[in-house]
């Protein structure tokens, strides 16, 4: 055996373990509905193309998974993803895929991604956005947090 060996895999963990680090994604929106009501939050619901989409995954990289951004929207928000993958290994099950159709029609009907949308505990829009360039993390924060007080 490699007396290496250890010493590589606690490397590789330190480098790459800040990239499991996410939203707490949920992928039933009747679900976030009920959860949202019981923790009388808000609901984020962020429509992506995962495997295709340049926007889609600079927003997840630099903004849905970064730390400060994740503490503070945790304790905030119910969130949602919608996917739309179109690589066959990324493929989502039928169900889900219904499930993302239907959230479309009703709050993406022009299939525009990356689109972030802020909903009551009702499902109605309170706002929406989508990759920003000129927004870093504090500026994301920002903006859910008018669209998250909006009416309020």
């Amino acid at each position: 055996m490699n007396r290496f060996a250890p010493f590589v895999s606690i490397l590789f963990f330190v480098f790459f373990s800040h990239d499991v680090i996410g939203q707490d994604w949920k992928y039933d929106f009747d679900e976030a509905k009920s959860l949202a009501k019981e923790k009388d939050q808000n609901i984020v619901l962020f429509f992506t193309g995962s495997d295709w989409c340049p926007p889609c995954i600079r927003l997840e990289r630099k903004i849905l998974s970064n730390e400060e951004f994740i503490e503070f929207t945790d304790q905030k928000f119910v969130w949602v993803k919608a996917d739309f993958p179109k690589r066959k290994k990324n493929k989502l099950s039928l169900a889900q895929q219904k499930k993302n159709e239907e959230l479309a029609q009703k709050y993406n009907r022009k299939w525009v991604f990356p689109v972030i949308l802020v909903l009551d505990k009702e499902g109605k829009v309170l706002g929406a956005t989508g990759y920003r360039r000129n927004l870093d993390v504090k500026g994301y924060i920002s903006l859910l947090t008018s669209f998250d007080s909006f009416g309020r």
